[in-house]
């Protein structure tokens, strides 16, 4: 299942991760790897730990909504009657950073989705969150189309703020809803950085040797310019590495990366905006 790493799991545990972990001990652990998988991963601790060994540290996992009526909608029967947040938590404390995939535009939200997402994205400590715009893809186009819904083909970016069909919501309230969410919620600098130390508190990554190399020292010289002297976030910046040097100074290159895509994050959703 390409957007599924677990979906064969006998497969998973028998044949790829033994062959990757095997792997990675022979070459030192050259590098990382990164996934796509269903939130019911957090039930199997015992794989989870063997995805950690193998090498992958972020797993992207599409949480929708925290909206119960949303995911109905959808058909996300894998995340419904489950506590969401106590599953992202519980694979952050196995090693993995979650990144998470959101949707507003569902037929059955309101005006409150975008508290309860913003919400739910500050709570879980999920630093890469992509938010967007339900689309309509084959197979609910001719729904929409007998409704008089339907107005034209998805971009097929579910970030670029466009929807391709009429939603029940208001579009100004949602075009507004979704603005703030964006630019002025979960990727300001104060909200995102608050979210970054939530992330660090539950993350336990790997006892797996990391190399510097001149690429890493690079990047943090130029972050300590581009972040920690110019950029806007710059108080924000300092106060997250000497958090992180006082409570989890193991964790400062994490921190130093997650303040990079901050500020990339940043760029892109004040583009988005305007």
């Amino acid at each position: 299942m390409d957007d599924n790493f677990i979906g064969n799991k006998r497969r998973l545990r028998q044949e790829l991760l033994p062959a990757l972990i095997a792997w990675q001990k022979q070459h030192r652990h050259p590098f990382t790897f990164y996934t796509e998988a269903w939130i019911n991963l957090a039930d199997d601790e015992a794989l989870t730990r063997d995805i950690v060994a193998a090498g992958f540290d972020s797993v992207f996992i599409g949480i929708e909504t925290p909206d119960e009526a949303g995911l109905a909608e959808c058909n996300k029967r894998q995340n419904r009657s489950r506590n969401l947040l106590a599953d992202i938590k519980r694979l952050q404390r196995a090693g993995l950073e979650v990144q998470g995939g959101f949707i507003v535009c569902f037929d059955s939200d309101t005006l409150s989705i975008f508290h309860r997402q913003i919400e739910f994205i500050r709570n879980s400590g999920i630093t890469t969150a992509m938010v967007g715009m339900l689309n309509a893809l084959p197979g609910t186009r001719e729904r929409l189309r007998g409704e008089g819904r339907l107005l034209g083909n998805s971009s097929g970016n579910n970030v670029d703020g466009t929807t391709s069909f009429v939603p029940k919501m208001d579009m100004t309230d949602l075009r507004e809803g979704y603005r703030h969410l964006m630019e002025e919620t979960i990727y300001a600098p104060g909200p995102y950085y608050r979210r970054v130390r939530t992330f660090l508190r539950e993350f336990q990554p790997a006892k797996i040797p990391s190399r510097m190399d001149l690429r890493k020292l690079a990047a943090f010289m130029r972050a300590m310019v581009s972040l920690g002297m110019i950029g806007r976030e710059r108080f924000q910046y300092w106060r997250l590495l000497v958090w992180t040097t006082c409570r989890r100074p193991f964790l400062l290159p994490v921190a130093v990366k997650l303040a990079i895509f901050g500020r990339h994050f940043r760029h892109c959703a004040h583009a988005l905006a305007r």
